[in-house]
Order: structure tokens, then sequence, then C-alpha cells
């Protein structure tokens, strides 16, 4: 049925009408820009003009990435035909591996453009060409957030080596060939479990889709990404109650409450999983920044939009309590689990930076957290290249 579906998908993949970056470089009318996924040649090259010039927090975030496991050019791919991904990771049968190998082809395709080594362009290559040889599907109860993980970085490698890389790649189209039909076809549906699963969907969904330059898949899972975002991410003006997804029915207090772990009290910034962890939490207010971000390289700028107030209200609240402050009685029973994860700096650059609102809790958390290093699913390097990035 999947493979199915994925051919009346593949069968409407046309170039994408979108508008380009005032900054982008001129080129046919109908297509997507690149390297478009989470970042840009402009952001690229602004980091690389100031690891060059020894610049900090660059230089400093540089040395980081590559002092680290992802950047090592001895790495071996560990692909398999099935990656079989249980509930927290049991059973976890090559789901680590596919995550950490996409990470560290999205780090070698960065090297690469940072430092001109062609090994690292050639490494990038080999994890990707490893993978599309030989995955076929995932499989078990964490498939579909398993996909979204490790669909987040392979487009954002691919990009880079595609558009980028002066060498030649001739897997790249087998590598289209299994973004569209194994990793596309489980995510682009969506998913009615907590909102970090659809919103991580989404984001992989987006990237392959500037990839493949599938404007009717782009399309599809953007507005899905809307809708959950929405629903992740309370805002005051949303009423007496967070909005909901349609599908999936809560249309009753009751039932909206429990699905936000019976949280009673809406504020701005609050998530549909701040009771549950701050973890989760990070995860989809990462992928928010991330949508976000990629959109506005493709010439919609969403930051402007309530995706924007939804995840600067969502940073500044759960900053406030990473950095310390304790938990109102409200507020998850006065209790809080923390963790948020080094997820600040995309959407901080974008709105505080960029747009010029004042985020003073998001400020300190990022700048305490530099240089964000990886959360070894689907985050890595973003003091790096969205660290006070201008691009």
């Amino acid at each position: 049925m999947r493979r199915t579906a994925l051919l009346a998908v593949s069968a409407a993949l046309v170039a994408g009408a979108l508008t380009r970056p005032a900054d982008a470089a001129p080129s046919a009318p109908g297509t997507f820009v690149h390297p478009g996924v989470t970042v840009s040649k402009g952001q690229l090259d602004f980091t690389r003009s100031k690891v060059d010039a020894g610049a900090q927090p660059w230089k400093g975030a540089f040395d980081q990435m590559m002092a680290g496991k992802y950047a090592d050019l001895n790495r071996t791919p560990r692909p398999r035909a099935v990656v079989e991904c249980g509930s927290y990771s049991n059973p976890n049968h090559g789901c680590t591996d596919e995550r950490e190998d996409a990470i560290a082809a999205y780090t070698h395709a960065l090297a690469w453009y940072l430092t001109r080594d062609e090994r690292h362009a050639r490494k990038a290559i080999e994890l990707m060409d490893a993978w599309s040889a030989v995955i076929r599907d995932h499989t078990h109860s964490n498939a579909p957030l398993q996909t979204g993980w490790a669909g987040s970085s392979w487009p954002r490698a691919a990009e880079i080596i595609k558009y980028t890389y002066t060498g030649s790649w001739a897997g790249s189209g087998r590598f289209a060939t299994m973004l569209r039909t194994v990793y596309l076809p489980e995510i682009i549906n969506g998913s009615n479990s907590n909102g970090n699963w659809e919103l991580s969907m989404m984001e992989a969904a987006v990237g392959i889709s500037v990839f493949l330059e599938d404007k009717a898949s782009y399309d599809k899972a953007m507005a899905k990404f809307r809708t959950r975002t929405a629903a992740y991410v309370y805002l005051e003006s949303d009423g007496a109650l967070p909005r909901t997804v349609p599908s999936q029915n809560l249309n009753t207090r009751e039932k909206i409450v429990k699905y936000w772990q019976g949280q009673t009290a809406f504020v701005d910034g609050l998530s549909q999983e701040t009771c549950r962890d701050f973890t989760h939490t990070g995860y989809g207010l990462s992928a928010v920044s991330h949508v976000a971000e990629t959109s506005r390289i493709q010439g919609q700028d969403l930051y402007g939009t309530d995706v924007g107030e939804r995840l600067r209200h969502g940073l500044g609240f759960h900053a406030r309590y990473q950095l310390g402050a304790g938990a109102e009685g409200w507020l998850c029973g006065g209790s809080l689990k923390l963790g948020l994860g080094p997820v600040s700096e995309v959407g901080h650059n974008a709105l505080a930076n960029r747009l010029g609102h004042a985020m003073t809790n998001t400020a300190t958390l990022t700048q305490r957290g530099r240089p964000a290093g990886s959360n070894n699913l689907f985050v890595a390097w973003e003091t790096l290249t969205h660290g006070d990035n201008p691009a």
C-alpha cells in the first residue's frame, strides 16, 4: 500500500514555483532554492568567512564539530535493509546507526563546504551511497519518528553536496529514489501521536521535497506543519483552549486536557508536551524552527506569521524554567522535567537578531549553551550554521 501511494506522489513531482530571497543567485523560474534545507548558501558563506577569520563563536563551534565522532574520516557506514525501531529504542536494530550516519553525512558536507577538503565530500557521499544501496523499510512502533529524524538530516547533507561539490556524485539519483520511496511515504501523511512526532516528520518531508523538487509533497507537508504548530504551542489568542488537529477528534475540554498531559491552565508559549518533559518539547520546537528556516530560504518567511509567534513564545517560556525559575503550582503540578537541548540557535537568530524581538531568556540560554552540539537525533551544529548569522 505504501509503495502504491508513493507512485501517486512521485507522479505529481513538479518544480516548486517559489520566490527566491533577494540575495539568492538568479535562476530559471519555477525552481526551488539550493542548497536550501535549513541552511542556505549565504549562511554557509558567512560561516566560512568567520571560521577562516578565527572569529568566535564560529571557530569554536567548528573546532567542536571537527573534533567529534561525526567528522571522523575513518567512519564506516552501517546500513541495514530494514531499520526496526521500537518505543524508547527497544528494539534498536539499526536506529542509532541510521540517525548517526545521517548526521555524519551532514557533518562531512558542512566540513567540505567550510574547508574545501574533498575527503569530507567523498565521505558524505560514501555514507549516503551506502544507505541508498541497502535500505528498504522502517518497521516497528517508532518507524514514523525514526524516519522523520533520519530523514531530516539526509537532505541537508545531500543539498550541500549536490549543489556545491565540484566533483561527481554518481549515486545522487539512487539517493533521491531512496528518499522518494523509503522515507517520504512513511512520513507524508503525518501522525496523531504527541506533537513532536508530526513536527519532526514534516521537517523531514519538507526537506526531502526540496531535494526532490516535489512541489505537491512540499505543499502537503507545509500545510500539515502549519496545523500541527498551531496545535503544539499555545497563544492566548487561540482562546480558552489550545487549537487541535482535526483528525485527532479532541472535541471536548476533557480530551484536550488529557492530551496536554493534564495541564488545565494555558499561557503564551506553553507546549502540548511541556508537562511531559522539556526534552520532547525541545524536539518539537527545534523542528518548528527548522521548517520555518527552510521555508524562509524557499521564499515564504513564516517567522512573521503565527508560526514565528508560537516559536518565540515557546522558546522564551521554556528558556525561563531551563535557566532555573521554579515551576508555579498551576504549571505541571509544580514539577518540571528539564532538558530542552541545543535547540534555540535557529529560532533566536531569526526572531531576535533578524526581526528584532526582545528574547532575553532565550538569548541567555543560547549564549550559555554555545557552542551548540548535536542531540544525536536530528539537531547538529547550529551555533556554527545559524549563531548570529545575518544571511
